[in-house]
């Protein structure tokens, strides 16, 4: 079964409210025929779209292919948090591959923030940028990690820009009675992510990438140039970028096994009014301390944006708002009879480390694995890869160069080898431990 059609009506972004709140471009053809191009990039995310951009703006000839439209994977579905750092915590990064090389890490993470913010200003990209994340504990013990993280941060980083709550302070942030504490990171961000694709898609249209949508890429003829083959054309490239995340499927066997997509689930609820005072009284994104992360933030409408629940299936659950409402109901008891609106599906790509994949074969580039945290780290990613094609490589071979392992048995094992992980790992998040 293909991920791109396994869940979704061809052609069509899903029901979801970014959707309904979003404006889309015009359709852009399908790929006929011959082309040729300086570069071919394979999805229209985050990353493809960032690539684009600033191969466009850099003189390069870039077609851009898209399965089904642009933004309409995770970049047009998840939960729009924009994190600061890598999506392991830097005293981890410190560990595993020591200080110099983690100092490179966090230091690219805030260009990737900066840059995101930028590109925002930069094309007028109406996308409800709002600062402040926080995250949050439901133990004692998290609490006084997420605290003793934040001073590092501050002693190690020189990053000031993070508040430590305790559990009164958080009752003013988020007045849940599963949360005991947490810190509150100003300098983090939340936006409307379907806004900020369709956004960098009319940016990159403008600088003259050629766009071609509902075009699924079957086949890439390796070589100098490459070919790039959907059903109805081909693209031959002197470089080819995949962008493609959860949704690669075969196109590369070396991604393949390092980048396993798995689906996480998001609702919208009806207006809260009032009882927004007792749900998130401030305007500011929120992710927990569990292994399986719970995330959310306020629409401008007044809704209650909450993401929760994994699967590592092909196919969606039957009833997402109902897998959906048990993390909320957790979290905010009194919500237990609050309607669901909306309620969809994505499926992203993550690394046994969590942290993202960059490789390079000859003219093929790729990134990907951005493990919930592409927001920003994608964005970058783009920017990165275009630069290495320029003949810039630093950045790209630092992320090119962190550990990644594939995963254990291939493709047939790692999905039910994950969920076991999982399924532990919510066990201990319920147990308290």
């Amino acid at each position: 079964m293909n991920l791109l059609y396994a869940n979704d009506k061809a052609g069509n972004y899903p029901p979801s409210w970014y959707a309904a709140t979003a404006t889309p471009l015009p359709l852009s053809e399908p790929l006929r025929g011959a082309q040729k191009a300086d570069v071919c990039i394979i999805g229209a995310g985050y990353t493809g779209l960032s690539a684009a951009l600033h191969l466009a703006q850099m003189g390069r000839d870039v077609v851009l292919l898209d399965a089904q439209r642009v933004g309409f994977g995770a970049s047009g579905r998840n939960g729009g948090q924009l994190g600061s750092g890598q999506r392991m915590e830097q005293d981890a990064l410190e560990a595993l591959v020591g200080d110099p090389e983690a100092a490179k890490l966090w230091d690219l993470a805030e260009d990737a923030k900066a840059l995101v913010k930028s590109l925002i200003a930069e094309h007028a990209i109406d996308c409800q940028l709002k600062p402040g994340v926080a995250w949050t504990a439901s133990t004692k013990a998290d609490t006084r990690h997420l605290h003793k993280y934040a001073a590092h941060l501050d002693q190690k980083y020189g990053y000031a820009h993070i508040e430590t709550l305790d559990h009164a302070a958080l009752q003013d942030v988020c007045p849940s009675p599963d949360y005991l504490g947490g810190i509150l990171d100003t300098d983090a961000a939340h936006l409307h992510p379907l806004r900020y694709a369709l956004g960098l898609a009319r940016a990159a249209k403008a600088a003259g990438v050629r766009i071609h949508e509902r075009s699924a890429v079957h086949h890439i003829d390796e070589g100098t140039p490459a070919t790039v083959r959907t059903d109805a054309g081909h693209v031959q490239a002197n470089h080819v970028i995949l962008a493609c995340n959860g949704y690669l499927g075969g196109l590369n066997r070396r991604v393949a096994a390092r980048v396993m997509p798995i689906n996480n689930f998001i609702i919208a609820t009806e207006p809260l009014g009032d009882r927004m005072a007792d749900v998130l009284p401030r305007d500011v994104a929120v992710a927990d301390s569990r292994f399986v992360v719970n995330y959310f933030r306020r629409s401008p409408d007044g809704r209650l944006l909450f993401g929760g629940g994994e699967s590592y299936g092909y196919r969606f659950p039957s009833d997402i708002a109902a897998k959906v409402r048990g993390p909320m109901t957790q979290i905010f008891p009194h919500l237990k009879d609050v309607k669901i609106d909306y309620a969809w599906g994505g499926t992203l790509g993550i690394t046994m480390k969590r942290l993202p994949y960059l490789m390079r074969t000859n003219n093929i580039l790729s990134a990907s694995g951005y493990s919930g945290h592409g927001v920003g780290t994608a964005t970058h990613a783009g920017q990165l890869m275009a630069q290495a094609i320029a003949g810039d490589t630093d950045g790209f071979d630092t992320l090119a160069a962190l550990p990644t392992s594939p995963f254990p048995g291939g493709p047939a094992m790692r999905s039910p080898m994950l969920a076991l992980a999982m399924t532990w790992y919510s066990l201990r998040d319920r147990l308290g431990v």
